[in-house]
């Protein structure tokens, strides 16, 4: 009897949520990217040059923006097509559990991503932040905005991706790619696509 309620109730979700109009939705995000394409071959350029001259590209977001800084660092260090490419210097600025703990602990998290990066960076280095919101001094994201801060003040480039209004992230950035959705899952799968489309166009260049 539990399973025949347990069908019939699926059942109901799925008449009410369209699974062809969400993948319509989100496929119709992912197919505009391509108006990015002076932004993505400047990104190209600039983690290509940051690398070159010995600096370093660090990378934060938060939750699963996060989890997408560590998935894009992944790429550079190791490869993304041609197992022969040089590895690329970038790390996620999410730090280690006792680091994260001890600064949240003792002084707030809000602040921890501009310890990082003062920690961390330097001049020339590049500081790639992502972000559905596009964060706010006082508000969700407000650490990233403090770390974008802290870099500008380090001399460091900065390139955000961001969504929905594109926060103050968008202002503060050298190349902002500002995915114009209010879905935060739309959004994420974009912000994947243009890290995984600049990686391929970093192997292409490695190439020559």
């Amino acid at each position: 009897m539990g399973k025949v309620f347990a069908k019939k109730s699926f059942d109901k979700i799925i008449k009410m949520f369209d699974i062809k109009k969400y993948f319509d939705e989100s496929s119709k995000t992912i197919s505009s990217l391509y108006l990015f394409e002076k932004e993505l071959v400047s990104f190209c350029n600039l983690i290509h040059e940051t690398n070159e001259n010995d600096n370093k590209i660090l990378v934060a977001g938060n939750g699963g923006s996060c989890a997408d800084a560590e998935h894009f660092t992944g790429e550079l260090q190791c490869t993304f097509k041609d197992a022969k490419r040089p590895p690329i210097s970038a790390f996620s600025i999410a730090g280690t559990s006792a680091a994260i703990t001890a600064w949240g602990n003792d002084f707030g998290f809000d602040t921890f991503f501009e310890r990082q990066v003062l920690a961390h960076g330097k001049k020339k280095d590049l500081l790639v932040l992502i972000s559905t919101g596009g964060g706010k001094i006082d508000g969700a994201s407000s650490n990233l905005v403090k770390a974008a801060t802290a870099a500008k003040k380090n001399g460091m480039k900065i390139v955000s991706l961001v969504g929905k209004t594109g926060g103050e992230l968008k202002e503060m950035s050298d190349i902002t790619f500002h995915i114009k959705n209010n879905i935060t899952s739309f959004i994420q799968e974009a912000h994947m696509s243009i890290l995984h489309c600049v990686c391929e166009l970093l192997e292409e260049k490695l190439k020559n």
